[in-house]
């Protein structure tokens, strides 16, 4: 039996950055969708690529970008049974804004570092 999360909070869709938040607001969803990207198919191997993530949050997370309809998961009819995930044309429609964003994260390491690190240390 699936119990199914009900969030307290009002869903807020007023504008676009709203939606975006909504659909890509999770600690590895946007990695999921670069290393999908770049051909890491199955569960076995998203994992190996995030393995500070568990394995139950990675399977949430698949789900919950392929109900936004941003992956799709296909299901081979083999033992043992056999899962791959790709990007659907919205999600490929995301990736330059993902590509966008670790770039302006690598070229401004050194400072998000020192104010991410002060701020935990406080």
């Amino acid at each position: 039996m699936t119990v199914k999360y009900t969030k307290k909070i009002p869903l807020d869709l007023n504008c676009g950055l709203d939606l975006v938040k909504e659909v890509l607001y999770g600690k590895w969803k946007i990695h999921l969708l670069y290393f999908i990207s770049q051909g890491a198919k199955r569960p076995g191997e998203l994992q190996r690529k995030i393995p500070a993530a568990t394995r139950r949050v990675l399977n949430v997370q698949l789900n919950q970008l392929e109900d936004h309809g941003l992956i799709a998961k296909k299901i081979y009819a083999e033992l043992p049974p056999k899962v791959e995930y790709s990007l659907t044309e919205l999600g490929q429609s995301v990736l330059p804004m993902i590509t966008a964003l670790g770039k302006w994260g690598d070229d401004h390491q050194e400072h998000l570092r020192r104010v991410i690190e002060r701020s935990w240390s406080e």
